[in-house]
């Protein structure tokens, strides 16, 4: 049995996307602080930071809604690949076997 690798959400791809938009959050804020006009009214304060944030989450949504590419590990194993036989296979000839009493269920906390 080969060993299987988990299956990320997010590929390496996202991930970058992830904290390209973190850092143009960032940039946005900043710039939204460093307005020198009286309660942040001017070009800085109402213009430039609100736009960097409009982008930045942007690109937050883009990096969370992206297909991963081709990098991404996938798991494979006999529970998630589900094969087709070439030639039907024949049904078994053993005799049924009749099914065991039921148990009291046992549930761990």
């Amino acid at each position: 049995m080969e060993p299987t690798t988990p299956r990320f959400a997010f590929g390496p791809r996202n991930y970058r996307l992830m904290f390209i938009g973190l850092a143009v959050l960032a940039a946005g804020f900043i710039t939204m602080t460093l307005d020198s006009e009286q309660y942040g009214e001017g070009f800085l304060g109402i213009t430039l930071g609100p736009i960097l944030l409009a982008v930045g989450f942007l690109i937050e949504f883009w990096a969370i809604m992206a297909r991963p590419g081709a990098t991404a590990a996938v798991a494979r194993d006999e529970a998630t690949v589900t094969t087709v036989p070439s030639q039907p296979v024949p049904p078994a000839t053993t005799a049924p076997v009749a099914p065991a009493a039921p148990t009291a269920p046992t549930y761990k906390r």
